[in-house]
């Protein structure tokens, strides 16, 4: 997956695709917004939220005119995207929470549902750039003297991070990822050192995009099964 930054202002117009209209679109509109969010998904899953809009409006089969008349700037497409992607992995962690009563069980099925769905080629890049930060922030407490060392507290994103940039929709999928985690290591079934971040790096890493489907799929499956056994705590020696 190709993730890069994207600096999305406070101010920006409606990502409802609309302006900030409240009037209905026309229902040859409605159709031609769909096809360009359907694209746009597409593209950005297979080339990064770097690709260009006249790629968008290409798979989309419209002028890029119809796309910018749509969407302002590319930011806020994006903006959308990550939006709508964000809110399904949120649905997908808290369907894991209330449907699995084995705290392990609810984190591998919340990573299998978000790893087959595709979710991780969309994986927002804002909440990346969270996990980041957050344990770039560990790693210099982990320096400070008066700690023990190998007594490191792991990391977590930090929510304030999030909510300074206004992103509620991912401070509410950060807030129930960490309930999964914390759930897990509690248990004693996650390995202690794993983050929040961790969790989402194997969502994006376990969702390369291939040409062939059925290759993708079974790529992905077997990925994540290794990325799994990977999270699990190691039997003392």
């Amino acid at each position: 997956m190709h993730i890069q930054g994207s600096h999305w202002p406070a101010a920006v117009a409606s990502s409802d695709g609309t302006g900030g209209r409240n009037t209905p679109l026309r229902v040859d509109a409605q159709r031609n917004l769909e096809h360009v969010l359907r694209a746009a998904r597409e593209v950005f899953g297979e080339l990064g939220y770097g690709a260009p809009m006249e790629d968008v409006a290409r798979r989309a089969r419209v002028g890029v005119g119809t796309v910018y008349r749509r969407f302002p700037s590319k930011d806020v497409l994006v903006r959308r995207i990550a939006e709508e992607e964000t809110t399904r992995l949120t649905e997908q962690a808290r369907a894991a929470l209330g449907q699995e009563n084995e705290p392990w069980s609810a984190l591998a099925r919340f990573l299998r549902t978000s790893v087959a769905s595709g979710a991780g080629r969309l994986l927002p890049p804002q909440v990346l750039r969270v996990g980041v930060d957050a344990e770039q922030e560990a790693e210099d407490a982990a320096r400070v003297p008066h700690q023990v060392p190998h007594q490191r507290q792991p990391a977590q994103p930090d929510l304030r991070l999030v909510e300074q940039r206004d992103d509620a929709g991912a401070t509410a999928l950060l807030e129930v990822v960490g309930q999964l985690v914390e759930r897990a290591r509690a248990a004693g079934e996650l390995r202690p050192d794993v983050t929040v971040a961790d969790v989402l790096l194997v969502i994006a890493t376990a969702a390369p995009s291939l040409p062939d489907p059925a290759q993708q799929a079974a790529a992905s499956a077997r990925l994540l099964e290794i990325l799994l056994d990977g999270l699990r705590p190691r039997p003392l020696s």
